[in-house]
């Protein structure tokens, strides 16, 4: 004997093909949740209501066992995506087991949408939690699909994307009832989503759609230190290669900076570091080194939009173009390619005396590379030292109805003075 799982779309019925509804018409066990169920009013077969599953497992493991029974599973779509056929298979042997899928809500979603989708993020938060989906958020994924219940639901999505502050914008689509008569699918502001009230059954697409500091900035109400990360352009694909708003902020206060400065900006990315001091600072020059020319734009597109003119911004290779500019009074390090030791070796040359190097992060190594420097800088000249501080931050984001904390990137700074 063995047992039938057929995926069993909106349309019930009338969208299973022949071979399939004559599987089911020859059922002598019929398994299914109440809705699916409900396609089947008059079926002669036994009944059994998929409630408490691993019950169920056990009176379809006792079916087995009984001469020329058919045994039938109804479940949605398409049973082994992230549906009822993961658990059956872990319960019973491979020979046993018989899959018909239907389309899944995901495929249906995207057919609906008109949008290529074999490069899509698919992820889950039904009975699940949204950490992957802020991971992918994070990573600013091009298309996103998400499968929500009744706690993760679309207006818990985009609560969680307003709290997450992404420099990145995403429509918002919310698919419906896929497949049936009452079938909706739609695009939402994030706010319109926050007060909508959503059929059970839906699929939520994400699609990105770049920078999300298209938006206007009102200048006269920006804050004078930490501006939020939404409002700088940045990298479509990579919006996390950018220095995050806390981080910032405790960056430039340990920089110690002072009026009329020359600032280096070494490994700038898109520019917020550079585009803070000059907003604070405007009789200073700070120099944007950036190594990729998307980067180097990226840097001049944030100065215009925060009307900074006293930003520099260099597509060069460091420590080679470091060479070719004023000394420096202060330099902040965000980036090194690998080259970090060459770059030090410079700055340590050209920093006016009683100047300060602040270095952001993330690998250890690049830590122990610093630290090896300048306790060799520190044999010859006493005056060299170092303060090192460990940042583990977090921020509050809503999950459904309640609140928790989601860390951004441990960094390691390091303030070097002489």
């Amino acid at each position: 004997m063995s047992i039938n799982v057929i995926g069993i779309g909106l349309d019930g019925v009338v969208g299973l093909n022949e071979s399939v509804r004559k599987i089911v018409e020859r059922a002598t066990v019929l398994v299914g949740s109440d809705r699916h169920l409900r396609y089947f009013p008059n079926h002669s077969a036994e009944i059994i209501v998929l409630e408490d599953i691993l019950e169920t497992i056990v009176e379809i493991r006792q079916h087995l066992d009984i001469p020329n029974s058919c045994i039938v599973v109804l479940t949605s779509g398409d049973p082994l995506f992230f549906g009822l056929g993961r658990l059956l298979v872990t319960h019973f042997p491979p020979e046993k087991l018989r899959f018909y899928p239907h389309l899944s809500s995901v495929q249906l979603a995207f057919s609906r949408l008109k949008i290529p989708w074999q490069d899509a993020k698919i992820i889950s938060v039904h009975g699940r939690s949204m950490d992957e989906l802020i991971q992918a958020l994070q990573q600013g994924i091009e298309k996103i699909a998400v499968l929500t219940d009744n706690t993760h639901t679309p207006k818990a999505i985009a609560n969680l994307l307003l709290a997450l502050d992404l420099p990145i914008d995403y429509h918002f689509w919310v698919c419906e009832n896929i497949g049936s008569e009452d079938e909706r699918v739609q695009q939402w502001s994030i706010d319109e989503a926050k007060q909508e009230i959503f059929a059970p059954l839906n699929v939520v697409v994400l699609l990105r759609q770049g920078k999300l500091a298209n938006q206007s900035v009102d200048l006269t109400n920006l804050p004078w230190l930490g501006i939020p990360d939404s409002y700088f352009f940045t990298y479509d694909d990579r919006p996390g290669l950018m220095t995050k708003r806390e981080i910032r902020v405790l960056i430039l206060a340990e920089l110690g900076l002072q009026p009329g400065q020359v600032i280096w900006d070494i490994g700038a990315g898109s520019g917020s570091v550079s585009v803070e001091i000059a907003r604070l600072f405007s009789d200073s020059t700070v120099y944007a080194i950036e190594k990729t020319a998307a980067g180097t734009s990226l840097i001049e597109e944030n100065c215009r939009r925060f009307q900074v003119n006293n930003v520099v911004s260099i597509h060069g290779n460091a420590p080679d173009i470091l060479h070719h500019l004023r000394p420096p009074h202060r330099i902040f390090i965000g980036g090194s390619s690998g080259k970090l030791r060459n770059i030090l070796g410079v700055c340590g040359m050209r920093m006016l005396p009683g100047g300060m190097i602040v270095l952001a992060f993330t690998s250890l190594e690049n830590l122990h590379t610093a630290l090896s420097w300048v306790e060799e800088r520190k044999k010859s000249d006493r005056s060299w030292n170092y303060r090192l501080l460990q940042v583990q931050l977090s921020r509050s984001i809503p999950i459904a109805n309640l609140t928790r904390f989601t860390p951004l990137n441990p960094v390691n700074i390091m303030i070097i003075s002489s």
